[in-house]
């Protein structure tokens, strides 16, 4: 979410630098540890517009999100490359204090993680993912990072717009936030709960419509997991259509809190939690105001910024990220720390992930080396960066003899693990950043209201890409008046299959489009997000315009993508594009 470095640089770097961990002949870097690490903060409550510890001082949290955990490996992205370890140091070192976790229900149930290097994470394959959770979660602490549990996904495949699905029911979902609630109950580094990522589409804010008022199931799963531990922050987002009718980012809208407010049954709990992006994610009217950037306060304080402002409750703005590549971005960025910091509030970094599609991370694609033009423009916010808190040594685990692990392969719903190779791929992975997409469509007015559950929905959020490349010409030849132009660019390669986007540019109304390629060696298509895709085998693949994609305005451009499953990946394919 400068110029961009060429994608083979990237990658080759990438690979050869994973090659070297995975071969012992370099080790990740751990930022060197210090004895003064500052204490970890206890258990938190709010005060007005302000976090506070027990003592209340006021407390921000800076968070940075490292996901995984949410997706069909159901472990923290990077370990195919990094130790855990050097995760948490490094994080820590950059100023963060805090750790956001996205997580899945359907990880949850899962007996083993995938996709961790055994050499580099010793033993840590070999737990369940809940036993996962607590090594992350115990780690994360000995580096005096807190801990929030993000709900991200009911499953791995994709975000869905409400709490629940057909597969997950509301019941479930509150039935595992206990759970977890119980599992960390004497832990005070868990500091808090964000109940469900980027309630959108159909998703109200009181409207009094059970099978989709958001602030109603904040309210009931928020008091479900204070009955178990009262002492948690309880981290609520907004929705994607304002009451007024506005449309905003999926989770950034809360202009409804001003008339009604979560109230749980343990008072000082609730905190508010906006996403949101720049330009480079979705143009929303606001970017192109004439006054842009300086229109970007007014805009924040409408939608979430007047709850700190009034102090109704404290404001932790859960998800903001950039690659930082585009002028408009910049802006953006500076606008938005500058806002931050004047008005104190807490924050959540997305992603410390390099693989984020939209957005980037805190470190390329090694893993390793820092993205120093984002931790300069996040030094308002950080500080100068602390020293690493001294770690407790991690449990030890008698270290077996290296077995190969599974290539990281981001499969959505999981039938069985990947087969093993001899290095785990460091491959980028199509992840969960925030697409949000406002649309037109009026939210329903009369969907039933269900005696226990809400009756579920199916309408889910895009998975996105990879870190892309720059914008490939276009290689589609359009059928005969087609609007839509296609450009197809390999994002990466691994010996069962490879990352492809396609970028559509439409130079008239498009109401939907289909792309066709050939590929005379896929199997299947095992992943996409912005598009539908079917493959003949060893002959083609044909992708279908889907979801926030379906549909392209004059002049507009979306980048959406897939993942193949097949031995090697084609060059330059001959797309043939139609559109309607």
């Amino acid at each position: 979410m400068s110029a961009r470095n060429r994608i083979g640089r990237r990658l080759a770097a990438s690979l050869v630098a994973a090659a070297l961990v995975v071969a012992g002949l370099i080790a990740p870097t751990v930022p060197a540890p210090s004895a003064q690490a500052a204490a970890l903060p206890g258990w938190l409550h709010t005060s007005g517009a302000q976090i506070v510890t027990a003592s209340n001082t006021p407390y921000v949290v800076k968070a940075a999100a490292w996901f995984g955990m949410e997706t069909s490996n159901c472990a923290p992205h990077g370990l195919w490359s990094i130790s855990l370890d050097a995760g948490m140091g490094q994080i820590a070192s950059m100023g963060f204090n805090t750790i956001r976790l996205p997580f899945s229900n359907e990880c949850l149930a899962q007996a083993a993680p995938n996709s961790i290097n055994e050499q580099v994470n010793p033993g840590l394959s070999k737990l369940t993912v809940l036993q996962l959770l607590d090594r992350v979660v115990a780690r994360a602490n000995a580096y005096g990072l807190n801990v929030i549990l993000d709900r991200h996904r009911p499953d791995s495949g994709g975000q869905s717009e409400l709490w629940y699905t057909g597969r997950y029911s509301e019941a479930k979902w509150i039935a595992d936030w206990k759970a977890l609630a119980t599992r960390y109950k004497s832990n005070p580094a868990v500091i808090g709960v964000d109940l469900h990522n980027e309630p959108h589409g159909s998703a109200c804010w009181g409207c009094g419509d059970a099978s989709r008022d958001w602030q109603a199931a904040a309210t009931r799963a928020g008091d479900a997991v204070l009955a178990v531990n009262p002492k948690l922050l309880i981290v609520v987002e907004g929705v994607e259509r304002q009451p007024d009718g506005s449309s905003t980012w999926w989770g950034g809208g809360l202009s409804g809190v001003a008339s009604k407010p979560v109230r749980l049954s343990v008072a000082n709990r609730v905190v508010y939690s906006p996403h949101d992006y720049p330009s480079t994610v979705f143009a929303q009217s606001w970017f192109q105001a004439s006054d842009y950037p300086a229109n970007l306060p007014a805009v924040w304080e409408k939608n979430w910024g007047f709850i700190a402002t009034k102090k109704i409750a404290p404001v932790l703005l859960g998800e903001f990220g950039t690659k930082l590549e585009t002028r408009s971005d910049q802006q953006w960025l500076a606008k938005l720390v500058g806002y931050l910091s004047a008005k104190k509030l807490s924050f959540a970094y997305w992603s410390f992930n390099p693989n984020s599609g939209d957005t980037g991370g805190l470190v390329k694609d090694d893993w390793v080396t820092p993205q120093s033009a984002k931790l300069t423009a996040l030094r308002p916010l950080l500080g100068a960066g602390v020293p690493v808190p001294t770690p407790t040594p991690a449990p030890t685990t008698p270290k077996p003899t290296p077995k190969p692990t599974s290539t990281p392969v981001p499969t959505p719903k999981p039938t069985s693990t990947p087969k093993p190779t001899s290095t785990p791929a460091p491959t980028p992975k199509p992840t969960t950043t925030a697409t949000p997409k406002p649309t037109s469509t009026p939210a329903p007015t009369s969907t039933p209201k269900p005696s226990t559950t809400p009756a579920p929905t199916s309408t889910p959020k895009p998975t996105t890409a990879p870190s892309p490349t720059p914008t490939p010409k276009p290689t589609g030849t359009p059928a005969p008046g087609a609007p839509v132009a296609a450009a197809w660019a390999l994002q990466s390669a691994w010996g069962e299959g490879y990352v492809a986007d396609l970028t559509l540019t439409a130079t008239s109304t498009v109401a939907g489009w289909t792309v066709t390629w050939p590929d005379p060696t896929v199997t299947s298509v095992a992943s996409s997000w912005g598009m539908s895709c079917t493959a003949v085998p060893k002959t083609s693949i044909t992708c279908t315009g889907a979801d926030w994609a379906a549909a392209l305005a004059p002049g507009q451009s979306v980048r959406v993508g897939l993942q193949v499953v097949a031995p090697k990946a084609p060059t330059t394919p001959t797309l043939t594009v139609t559109a309607r």
